[in-house]
């Protein structure tokens, strides 16, 4: 095969194969054709000639489904040696694992030498067996599990359809990048098989479940001492540890917030000191006001049990009116970006790093305003209380514990029962912006208007001021653009 924009080859010269897109060189009679129309002329060429056919090749291989081991569950066949080996028959399943056995940890399964377990009689013949003490890999039930996961409590079949198309298919998956090749494509394969079978739909609640995730989230591994943390490493960080020393919940924010999910996370000690100190600070913060946060008006924004419209009354006489001080404006701004940028890095981009970023700037954002008395201005105390309260669910899906134990601790009842915030795109407006004013392409100045202002009022104010006025005076002004809430341009 040659490139298409070569000149023609005498194959008999050729002294390497290419192997880029091209036209293929001395497959008679395929000569001249692109290379990717040629796999199917070739193909079909094959497949009328008898020797041929073509196929879609996956990745799916012979898999070895038996271990040695204990746990498990057991293969349900005996060997009988009249018979051979003979299935058990339906009605003497689940096969019950025995109890009276010894884990040595060698010589094979434990079940070989559970006499009473290896004994039987053929189903078949009636004469002496023994049964099959492999059991099936964990892989065998990992492929199926969330299929049961709809109809646990059901003892007269695996699931029920109705309660299979009501949960599944599951929204995101989840997993190690191994499981893209492993428990991935096994559980594809389990439901195509329980799909082809008739197991899996149609029913009257929905479709005929076809594939079992939605979407696939691949996160990364987490590296110590420049390794993978595994065990047979020997570089594991021992859990008990962390829980006991820092909680679950530092041990969790530390490894949300060091890296996204789908990137490798280097552990680091300070790390995980850094997200302790974090929670307690905030602990401390919200400790300070506990006293008066609990009565401020936001916080009555709480109730769960109430209907939507009567939230929404509530929550709109609740808020702050936006009339009061400077400082307060600016808080709420704050807190309802926060409420933004958390909830595109979660729902969206699932960059779970940068929403609690997002939640930590907004704590040092009314880190100094809580104090054990509270403002005097009432829209600031407002202000404050729904900076915190709205922390503390933004931080609910990443630290529960500690989240809820606070929110409990200034009156609010169920954290659980919360509705996630929404945006009140009022608070996000600026009371000022910042203008940029360029004389002949460098920046000589710069001012702040209201947003909305008049393009010749900007201008004029851009002209007004004085180191403008130093690059312009006895100079004739040649053109000007108002860029709105950006930039003045003067060419003179």
């Amino acid at each position: 095969m040659q490139p298409e924009d070569a000149p023609p080859l005498d194959p008999a010269r050729m002294t390497q194969a290419y192997v880029g897109p091209g036209r293929l060189v001395g497959s008679t009679p395929f000569d001249g054709l692109p290379n990717e129309d040629a796999k199917l002329r070739i193909t079909d060429a094959a497949a009328a000639g008898g020797f041929g056919k073509r196929a879609t090749q996956y990745r799916l291989r012979d898999w070895g489904i038996s271990r040695q081991r204990y746990w498990g569950a057991p293969i349900p066949v005996v060997y009988c040696d009249g018979c051979g080996v003979v299935p058990v028959p339906r009605t003497d399943l689940p096969v019950v694992l025995p109890t009276d056995v010894e884990l040595s940890g060698t010589g094979g399964s434990p079940l070989a030498k559970v006499e009473s377990f290896v004994r039987t009689t053929c189903p078949r013949c009636g004469g002496p067996a023994r049964r099959e003490t492999d059991t099936f890999d964990t892989f065998v039930e990992s492929s199926w599990y969330f299929l049961r996961y709809t109809s646990p409590h059901d003892d007269t079949r695996a699931f029920d359809r109705d309660a299979l198309a009501y949960w599944l298919p599951v929204d995101q998956y989840i997993g190690g990048v191994e499981h893209a090749v492993l428990h991935l494509l096994y559980a594809r394969f389990f439901t195509k098989v329980l799909r082809d079978l008739g197991y899996t739909g149609p029913s009257a609640v929905g479709p005929t479940l076809d594939e079992p995730f939605v979407n696939l989230l691949t996160q990364g591994m987490v590296i110590k001492d420049g390794a993978k943390m595994s065990k047979s490493k020997g570089n594991t960080v021992e859990p008990d540890y962390l829980i006991q020393r820092y909680g679950a919940d530092t041990a969790r924010l530390f490894c949300i917030f060091a890296a996204p999910p789908e990137r490798d996370l280097d552990w680091s000690d300070q790390g995980v000191e850094g997200a302790s100190r974090f929670l307690h600070r905030l602990w401390r913060i919200v400790a300070r006001g506990r006293g008066w946060l609990a009565d401020a008006p936001a916080h009555t924004t709480r109730g769960a049990a109430r209907d939507r419209a009567s939230d929404e009354t509530d929550a709109a006489a609740a808020r702050p009116s936006g009339d009061g001080t400077e400082q307060a404006r600016a808080l709420r701004r704050l807190t309802h970006r926060t409420i933004a940028r958390v909830t595109e890095d979660v729902e969206r981009r699932q960059h779970f790093n940068t929403a609690v970023a997002a939640v930590m700037e907004l704590v040092n954002g009314y880190a100094e305003l809580v104090e054990e008395t509270p403002p005097r201005d009432g829209v600031l105390r407002a202000a404050v209380a729904e900076a915190v309260a709205t922390t503390l669910v933004l931080l609910a899906p990443f630290v529960p514990h500690v989240a809820s134990e606070i929110w409990d601790a200034v009156g609010g009842g169920d954290l659980d029962a919360q509705r996630w915030p929404e945006v009140d795109e009022r608070a996000l407006a600026e009371d000022v912006v910042e203008m940029v004013v360029q004389v002949n392409g460098k920046v000589r100045a710069r001012f702040s208007v209201t947003p909305g202002a008049a393009e010749d009022a900007v201008l004029a104010q851009a002209l007004a001021h004085e180191r403008v006025r130093a690059h312009v005076e006895g100079k004739t002004i040649r053109k000007t653009l108002v860029v709105p809430g950006r930039l003045v341009s003067i060419v003179v």
